[in-house]
């Protein structure tokens, strides 16, 4: 079965657990959703936040949905001038058979100006 890779991406309200934690429940959410993935199929998760986002780590929230034996890494997206603040990403590798055609890559919030062909009104 390949292993592909499924993006997300969303924006926190603010530098809190709270706002960290909750935007990156709702953007796994969704991509669980609009994936239909099943925990035993995901591999490992990838999560950076902006530099200004440092009061949580987002692997917590994947912890807080269950993710408990899914290997979780957090780390820091470029500081690029000017680009978008407040930004939390995921990169989900999950074993399927779906092509990559297939797969939907989650951008809420206003992490839908990141990818606008990809973005929802959520």
């Amino acid at each position: 079965m390949p292993v592909r890779g499924v993006r997300g991406a969303i924006t926190a309200s603010e530098n809190s657990k709270e706002s960290i934690l909750s935007a990156t429940k709702k953007l796994l959410e969704e991509m669980i959703v609009s994936n239909k993935i099943q925990k035993n199929d995901i591999a490992s998760a990838f999560f950076t936040t902006t530099t200004d986002l440092n009061t949580e780590f987002p692997a917590v929230a994947a912890r807080q949905l269950g993710w408990t034996t899914v290997p979780l890494m957090c780390g820091n997206e470029m500081a690029v001038p000017g680009s978008l603040q407040k930004v939390i990403r995921v990169m989900l590798h999950l074993n399927t058979d779906q092509s990559p055609e297939d797969i939907q890559h989650i951008y809420l919030g206003e992490a839908q100006s990141l990818r606008p062909e990809l973005g929802r009104d959520k």
